[in-house]
């Protein structure tokens, strides 16, 4: 299902600070990091939870304490709304682990 893009004047800097938006491939980045593996892998079973929940899937990779992100809406070829709600989860699920 194709979604909406976001408007141009949204402001992603202000909703999303800990965030880098590559214009290039129209995705948002960020870099997860914990004390150690467990904590990693306790973020990512949350963010895997909620992903389901909403049907909107993270492009993702893990090396030991340090979960990188990248996302975007495949389907609309940009950032949609989506992006943003799980952005702002992970954001949140990120300082239930390690405040």
């Amino acid at each position: 299902m194709k979604r909406a893009l976001l408007a141009q004047d949204f402001d992603l800097q202000g909703t999303l600070p800990l965030w880098r938006y590559d214009p290039s491939q129209k995705k948002i980045l960020r870099e997860f990091v914990f004390a150690n593996f467990e904590q990693a892998f306790e973020f990512m079973g949350l963010c895997a939870e909620y992903a389901q929940e909403i049907d909107h899937h993270p492009d993702w990779s893990n090396a030991w304490n340090k979960v990188r992100v990248e996302l975007t809406t495949h389907s609309s070829n940009g950032l949609t709304l989506l992006d943003i709600q799980l952005a702002q989860a992970m954001d949140s699920f990120a300082l239930e682990i390690q405040p």
